[in-house]
């Protein structure tokens, strides 16, 4: 067991202290690595407190690559997941449930990009069509976790963290615009083959 007065801690490049990312739960900080014994065996963990949540998980030191157990992204990957943020929003023409499971996917695979994507994909500006109670909840978890790696990576608030990721999404081209430009290069195009024709 490590204390308060002690030194931080190092087990698989992880120390006491540090920030980590669990991809089913975002952000959280090693508090601890601990010794257990379980059926006999010792087992040594990782002790992570995830502050918003008030959660703390036990995760084995030596599955922490496997179960997907990350440090926080590089400031150049932020980057890249702000631009992201504000790219063309990519919606599939398929079933909700679908989709719904594939963004979820995306959100509990850790990766931030993902995360951005599905950020990106599921946000809706003011002037756009209200979201069902699935597609809200799915961006919200999307843009917490987005926002708790941000703010983490960056020193700053959660609050600062937001301003930011919606001056990017507000860069983004507006979906209501697109869906427009697509229905009039439809009724182009279906024009041009009724003179070709």
């Amino acid at each position: 067991m490590t204390t308060g007065t002690k030194k931080a801690v190092n087990r698989q490049g992880y120390k006491t202290g540090e920030s980590v990312v669990y991809p089913t739960h975002g952000v959280g900080r090693i508090t601890a690595i601990e010794e257990q014994e379980v059926a006999g065996y010792k087992l040594e963990l990782f002790v992570i407190f995830f502050e918003k949540d008030k959660m703390t998980l036990r995760v084995p030191t030596a599955k922490a690559a496997a179960v997907g157990m990350r440090k926080l992204s590089e400031p150049a990957l932020i980057a890249k997941a702000l631009e992201t943020v504000s790219g063309r929003a990519r919606i599939k023409r398929t079933m909700w449930s679908r989709r719904a499971q594939e963004y979820e996917a995306k959100i509990n695979s850790g990766d931030i990009i993902q995360i951005a994507e599905v950020v990106r994909d599921l946000y809706r500006s003011d002037a756009q069509p209200e979201q069902s109670y699935s597609e809200r909840q799915l961006y919200e978890a999307a843009l917490d976790r987005l926002v708790r790696e941000v703010a983490a990576v960056n020193g700053t608030m959660e609050s600062e963290a937001i301003k930011l990721i919606e001056t990017h999404l507000a860069k983004s081209p507006k979906r209501a615009k697109t869906a427009e430009a697509e229905i009039e290069a439809e009724a182009d195009a279906e024009d041009d083959q009724e003179e070709a024709a």
